[in-house]
Parts: C-alpha cells; sequence; structure tokens
C-alpha cells in the first residue's frame, strides 16, 4: 500500500508542510472507509505480481517500457499475466512489462505527444498531475525530468493499477520508483493556495466540474508564481465565446456540464489571473485512440457517437475535442 509517514516526509522535503501535516489522516480515512468492494481483490492481484529483478525502463514506443534483463520464465509469466488482467480495466497507458503489452483504452502517448512540445523544461520541476487516472503521463512527467511528481486521482483502481507498476519497476529503476507518488485523492482535499508547484496538469477534468472557475482558480492557487498550467479538456467548434451546456449525458457521460469553445477557455483562463494563454492544439478524438481492447472490454468511443454519423455523439451533440491549453501563474 502507500507508506503514509514517507509521503508525510516527501511532501516536506517539496515545501509542501501545510499539506505533509494532513496527509497521514487523509490516507487513514481511504483505507478505513473501504475504498472498494474488489479492493481486497486488487490487493491480492499485487501480491501476486514477481519480483523481475534487474532491467531497464524507457518510453521509446510511446508505452512505459519495463524490461527485465533476462527472459521470464513461463510460470513468473503466468504470474505476472494474471496479477495485472485482475486490475481490468485499464483505461490509460500503454504499458509494456516484459513480453506482455496492456494495451489500454486510451492511447495516452498521443495526447502526450500533443502535449509535451509546450512543455517549459521539466528538469528539476515539482509537478502535480490531477486526476492522474492510473499515473501514465506521471511516469511520462518524471522520464523527461521532474524532480517530483505527485498524481492526485481518488478512484481506488487507478491507485491499485498505479502501485502494480510501481512495484515492477522497484527493482530495476528504485530512483524513478520514488519519484513518482499517487494518492487517492480529489482536488479539494488539498490545502488552499498552496503556491507550491511548478507544474500543473488537469487534462480530462475541467468538463467534470460543475464550477469550472473555481476549477480554474484552485488550479492557479496550487502554482508557484510562474509556474505553468497544462489544461486538456472537451471544447466545441468556434471563434466567438460559446458554449455547450449538455442537457442529461454527453458521449453517454451524466457528468459533462461544460464544453467552451476555445476562445472562451482562454478568456475564463485570463479572467483567473492567468497569463501567456495559448491554445496549442486542437484534436478531434479517433476511434484509433480511444477504443476498447482485451485490456478494456467495456462500451468505448463508438458506442458513444451515432453509428450514422460519427460526426455526432449517440445524443446528437458534436462528437468529443480536445482542447491543449497552456498558461502561466
Amino acid at each position: 500500500m502507500i507508506d503514509a509517514a514517507r509521503v508525510r516526509r516527501m511532501l516536506a522535503a517539496q515545501g509542501l508542510t501545510r499539506w505533509a501535516g494532513l496527509i497521514e489522516q487523509q490516507l487513514d480515512v481511504f483505507i478505513n472507509q473501504a475504498p472498494h468492494g474488489d479492493w481486497d481483490r486488487w490487493l491480492k492481484a499485487l501480491d501476486q505480481l514477481p519480483a523481475l529483478g534487474a532491467g531497464s525502463v524507457d518510453c521509446s514506443d510511446g508505452a512505459l517500457n519495463i524490461r527485465p534483463e533476462r527472459a521470464l520464465l513461463a510460470e513468473t509469466q503466468a504470474s505476472l499475466l494474471g496479477g495485472l488482467k485482475a486490475l481490468h480495466p485499464w483505461r490509460k497507458g500503454p504499458y509494456q512489462i516484459a513480453d506482455i503489452r496492456i494495451d489500454t483504452e486510451w492511447r495516452s502517448d498521443w495526447k502526450w505527444d500533443r502535449v509535451s512540445p509546450h512543455l517549459a523544461p521539466m528538469s528539476d520541476r515539482l509537478v502535480l498531475d490531477v486526476g492522474c487516472g492510473n499515473g501514465y503521463h506521471c511516469w511520462r512527467m518524471a522520464k523527461a525530468g521532474a524532480r517530483q511528481v505527485i498524481g492526485i486521482d481518488p478512484t481506488a483502481l487507478f491507485l491499485a493499477q498505479f502501485l502494480a507498476i510501481r512495484r515492477l519497476l522497484s527493482t530495476m529503476a528504485p530512483e524513478l520508483a520514488q519519484r513518482v507518488e499517487l494518492l487517492p485523492l480529489g482536488i479539494e482535499a488539498l490545502p488552499g493556495g498552496l503556491a507550491g508547484f511548478d507544474t500543473v496538469f488537469s487534462m480530462g477534468v475541467l468538463y467534470h466540474r460543475r464550477s469550472p472557475i473555481d476549477h480554474l482558480m484552485d488550479l492557479r492557487g496550487l502554482l508557484r508564481p510562474g509556474g505553468q498550467l497544462v489544461l486538456e479538456t472537451l471544447v466545441i467548434e468556434g471563434a466567438d465565446n460559446q458554449l455547450l451546456i449538455p442537457q442529461g449525458r454527453y458521449a453517454k457521460m451524466r457528468n459533462v456540464w461544460f464544453i467552451p469553445t476555445p476562445t472562451m477557455l482562454e478568456n475564463w483562463l485570463r479572467r483567473c489571473g492567468f497569463k501567456t494563454v495559448r491554445t496549442v492544439d486542437v484534436t478531434t478524438t479517433s476511434l484509433d485512440e480511444q477504443r476498447a481492447t482485451e485490456w478494456m472490454t467495456f462500451e468505448s468511443l463508438a458506442d458513444f457517437l451515432d453509428p450514422a454519423d460519427t460526426r455526432f455523439t449517440i445524443e446528437g451533440y458534436p462528437a468529443p475535442r480536445r482542447a491543449v491549453l497552456v498558461a502561466e501563474a
């Protein structure tokens, strides 16, 4: 599980002392409230994972590649596959562990490729990833040189998946494993006005917030002066201050509240006090980027679009387009 005392020391060492004073209690609440009915089963899956020994880690083909020095025995391979499959569904990735390819629902490496050219140099930065999923992008941030990456996401399965990857990394890249932490919390659990992070990512979160302006203000309060915000969210086409407020569901999602044009989103950021606001990418989500796989066998994007015209969702709204914006606090 998570070593709460070690996390407290890490937060304090990074200058986040107010959060360090709360974190042990926050983690204790998570564990004691029975985070999910499958939590014990997921913990057993983690215990099933074998030690991989020495090896190397890279991102040469977009996946986080964990490469053991020696070929795995058939028994070890079977144990590894069984433990990882027990953590289905895998939504963010991909991961390559020895000969096992975790072909996740999302090609999250494609998003990273769109974002990474616009990042301030990551070397020695303290980074927060809000709504980080299972931590795929956190590992990419750490591999890009971040001093410490903290991901927050309250979903228990994502924590279990992260812990699985970190356990497999721990023998071949212990220094990397220590530079990434995933905490099962939402942004509302962080003390206000920390103003301590060099970079804050919020990707795929804003449209789920009932109050997007409050979310942007919270993000600004987490950044040091001059720190960089990386924001990725759903947008609609249009050059003016237009806004889609879905009635009911959007792409079968209940919790989509506001989808602005990039222009309106830029104005929101400026109104919240951000500077040097730029839209650096707008991409329509394709059926190759988000899809069902053997590692995520539930409904995916193809099921959320109008089968007669994939320019629209099944409810008749414009199909998902995602913009990446960067700004300074």
